[in-house]
């Protein structure tokens, strides 16, 4: 079983979840629906993991792979007024994790997280579990209760 930080932080904290290896594609434009598609998942409940800046401050939400983020949300949900994608080269230096491999957790250090509501209401969603090509299911509640995260509408 392959690790990554968020699969050992996921398990020293006692928190259940699968492992979906899959063929990672770094040509395909939208990984996350990639990853869905050949995982046989319902992109509804495949997250891709964003790492934004609201108001000039870090923060990651996740959203259902075939959405896109509405930024006024985004900064609503944060308590923010604006929000906007963060460079890759900050992106990969806050989270420690590649693009196309950035999960939420295990990060370098704790940044603020959102998830979108909707993906939430089920029994697990899919998310990147730290290196390109390795998914993880996990249930909404676990995933929100160990990053702290608060769970609000996000997409456009």
């Amino acid at each position: 079983m392959a690790s990554t930080r968020g699969t050992l932080a996921l398990t020293k904290a006692g928190i259940s979840f699968s492992l979906h290896p899959y063929d990672y594609d770094p040509k395909a434009e939208h990984t996350g629906l990639a990853a869905a598609e050949a995982l046989g998942l319902d992109p509804a409940i495949m997250l891709k993991t964003l790492m934004i800046e609201v108001d000039g401050k870090p923060a990651c939400v996740a959203i259902p792979a075939g959405n896109s983020l509405s930024m006024k949300r985004a900064a609503a949900a944060f308590g923010a007024k604006q929000a906007a994608m963060m460079a890759v080269p900050k992106a990969e230096k806050l989270s420690g994790y590649h693009v196309g491999g950035i999960g939420p957790f295990g990060q370098m250090r704790p940044i603020r997280t959102v998830f979108e509501e909707c993906a939430m209401s089920g029994p697990v969603i899919y998310i990147n579990a730290g290196q390109r090509g390795l998914i993880m299911g996990i249930a909404p509640d676990d995933a929100a209760r160990f990053l702290q995260a608060q769970i609000a509408p996000l997409v456009a």
